[in-house]
């Protein structure tokens, strides 16, 4: 990577800003948005928009094992992450990674090997790539360790999950699920069992548990919140403690009830672009329609957040500008990240230009780098006045 990103005055496109879509220019110098006039690139036919904020992404254990007897190294799943990432308009981007009493890839050791791994890559890092601990409930005997993992690694956003009662009933209703389940996770049928009965002796734990580590977290100035939430009660339980974040509530009475007490409710984007839950639960696109749904996330897959984006606007639930602030400027905000989310002068040159036939993003940029370029807009940008300096990157 350069010493500097390179300085340009992107004309021609429509960009998103103030809430709305303008045929104005945005130039960007020292990786943020400036005023001033420079080399410019001719984007017509283009739309500029911020770059994606995503809260939430599992699609690195695709890079990370693409089949569940084929574990790659971690600094090369990062690798294939990152241009994965930057390749669909992410500019900031976290990695859900469990902290789970299931042990294989989402135990403890793996969650420490894993932000061990993103700390050596990151010199190298295009997209800003962060990591959200997806912590179990009943890990209650890993306290310490958590504390010091989160601290060590700066890790500044955490989940709470509990999947511990479905996993259970499994056990008695479909072993042959429960072994495929632990063979996906690298775990041996019986060490996954053991691991089950050992957690659910720790429920008597679990309270004292998870308000320790709230009163931790927010001496650390963690953000966390909750996932999959069932019933109201939980959700009303989680935001008592602090756990104000609500990730895909599985109802709607969920939602509801996070936006009554302020709490952002996060739902996935592959919700939205497939027309419902693949598991049966409540619609993404019904959430927003209530307006009770702040953010989507990419869940499982990156192309997902631009392509929701369009669909929402295509169906009239909202405008793209309204929509596209569920990816970008509300997720920012969300995560107390004021110097990203919006196209204005003096923040972050986080932008995620996209062809506005195609609705392909063909160039993506972080603090003003080019993280990102294929199609017509490469054509446009290498015949520009700064290619050279762009080509340096």
């Amino acid at each position: 990577m350069s010493a500097s990103p390179p300085a340009m005055r992107l004309t021609g496109a429509a960009i998103l800003r103030d809430g709305e879509l303008q045929a104005a220019p945005v130039a960007v110098e020292g990786g943020l948005i400036s005023d001033t006039r420079l080399p410019e690139v001719d984007l017509s036919g283009f739309l500029i928009l911020p770059g994606i904020v995503d809260l939430h992404g599992d699609a690195f254990e695709r890079h990370l094992r693409p089949r569940p007897s084929a574990p790659f190294p971690a600094q090369q799943a990062l690798v294939s992450t990152d241009r994965d990432a930057a390749a669909n308009g992410l500019s900031t981007a976290w990695m859900a990674q469990s902290w789970s009493w299931e042990g294989g890839h989402r135990g403890p050791d793996f969650a420490e090997t894993f932000l061990q791994a993103l700390d050596t890559y990151r010199p190298r890092m295009q997209t800003d790539l962060r990591v959200q601990i997806r912590c179990e409930t009943h890990t209650t005997d890993t306290l310490e360790r958590l504390l010091e993992a989160v601290e060590t690694h700066a890790v500044g956003y955490v989940i709470f999950n509990n999947h511990l009662d479905e996993t259970l009933a499994l056990a008695d209703t479909a072993p042959t699920r429960l072994e495929m389940m632990a063979r996906a996770i690298g775990q041996s049928p019986d060490a996954y069992t053991d691991a089950l009965h050992h957690a659910k002796r720790q429920a008597p734990a679990v309270p004292r548990y998870l308000c320790t580590l709230a009163a931790a977290f927010d001496r650390l100035g963690i953000r966390y919140g909750s996932h999959d939430d069932r019933h109201p009660e939980t959700r009303e339980t989680y935001s008592m403690i602090g756990a104000k974040i609500c990730e895909f509530p599985l109802t709607r009475t969920v939602a509801k009830l996070a936006r009554a007490v302020g709490d952002p409710v996060l739902m996935g984007a592959p919700n939205v672009v497939r027309g419902g839950s693949q598991n049966g639960h409540v619609a993404a696109t019904e959430l927003i329609a209530l307006g009770k749904c702040d953010a989507l996330v990419s869940d499982y897959h990156y192309p997902s957040m631009a392509a929701a984006a369009f669909r929402l606007a295509d169906e009239g639930v909202l405008s793209l500008a309204q929509a596209w602030k569920l990816i970008s400027e509300t997720p920012a905000r969300i995560m107390r990240l004021a110097d990203r989310g919006t196209i204005a002068e003096g923040k972050r040159a986080d932008l995620a230009i996209v062809n506005a036939d195609t609705r392909q993003v063909e160039a993506t940029l972080v603090a003003g780098r080019v993280t990102h370029l294929t199609g017509e807009a490469a054509r446009r940008f290498l015949a520009s006045p700064g290619r050279l300096a762009m080509a340096a990157e």
